[in-house]
């Protein structure tokens, strides 16, 4: 499992002014810390930042770049600074994202075929957000066929279909399970990528890391090749490393619905077992669901 590191997004309470004063010493140790958790890719999450972006965007890589040499994914909706950060990019970065609209796809792709980056396919339509399995199917191909007239091969091209909160549509949750099962044959050689995090918003903090390590397990059974995730949870890059063997197993288990002797089973193992009937929609979510 490919995990990028989300936590350097300027809507952290403590990155985010930093990001604006331009103080580089907290960036420098988030950095570090997501670094040394073991990461593949950090996110450098700077927003619109419309007025300012082409300025902090190059700061931000740069400061990365003095204490990591991990590769790095750019993520703003502003083409200058998007551009601006890819000018000064030391190795090859992974532009987040482009999706189908028209702006998007014309401003941004010409600088990912410019400077031989990778790119996050977001499934996001003319329309918004898609409904359902079969609408990302077709915004897959798409954007595949967009991305390919540009020159742009589908091994650079990673596709995020877009996770939405538990507290929202099941219906959501579960397709994005079934999308990656049919995405090899949609779109051959392109990587799958999601931001896990998404699963989780709006729930408690406390509660956030079992939604998201369990939904990490169930999509990587369906074929997630890629995860933008909170390296500061070890407990879920360790899943993603293989380091938890006996997690995994028991969360498919419960996703095929298996008889689990759940009096045999640690206070943890439980909390895996309910969140993945939540996340099935097996059970109604609440912000009590695992004292149920």
């Amino acid at each position: 499992m490919i995990l990028v590191g989300e936590n350097i997004n300027i809507m952290s309470q403590t990155l985010g002014p930093a990001m604006k004063e331009r103080q580089a010493a907290p960036i420098r140790k988030m950095a570090q810390d997501e670094d040394t958790a073991g990461v593949d890719y950090l996110d450098l999450n700077i927003g619109p930042a419309r007025k300012t972006g082409a300025e902090l965007m190059p700061w931000l890589v740069q400061t990365v770049q003095e204490v990591s040499s991990r590769p790095l994914s750019l993520d703003t909706t502003n083409p200058d600074a998007t551009e601006a950060g890819l000018k000064v990019c030391k190795g090859r970065a992974l532009v987040n994202s482009v999706s189908l609209q028209p702006e998007r796809l014309e401003k941004i792709l010409p600088l990912v075929k410019k400077f031989n980056s990778e790119v996050i396919g977001l499934l996001w339509g003319v329309d918004g957000m898609p409904r359902d399995v079969n609408e990302r199917c077709m915004l897959t191909v798409d954007l595949v066929y967009k991305f390919n007239e540009m020159g742009i091969p589908n091994e650079d091209i990673w596709i995020d279909p877009i996770a939405t909160p538990v507290t929202g549509e099941i219906s959501q949750v579960k397709a994005c399970l079934e999308f990656f099962q049919m995405l090899p044959e949609i779109a051959p050689g392109c990587k799958s990528i999601v931001g896990l995090s998404n699963v989780s918003n709006g729930t408690p903090s406390h509660l956030r890391p079992w939604l998201n390590r369990t939904y990490l397990v169930m999509l990587e059974r369906s074929g997630l090749y890629s995860a933008i995730a909170d390296a500061t949870d070890p407990e879920l890059i360790a899943i993603a490393r293989g380091l938890k063997p006996g997690t995994v197993s028991l969360i498919h288990k419960a996703m095929d619905g298996a008889d689990i002797d759940t009096a045999s089973l640690s206070p943890d193992e439980i909390k895996y077992v309910k969140t993945v009937r939540v996340l099935m929609g097996e059970a109604l979510y609440s912000h009590a669901w695992l004292e149920s």
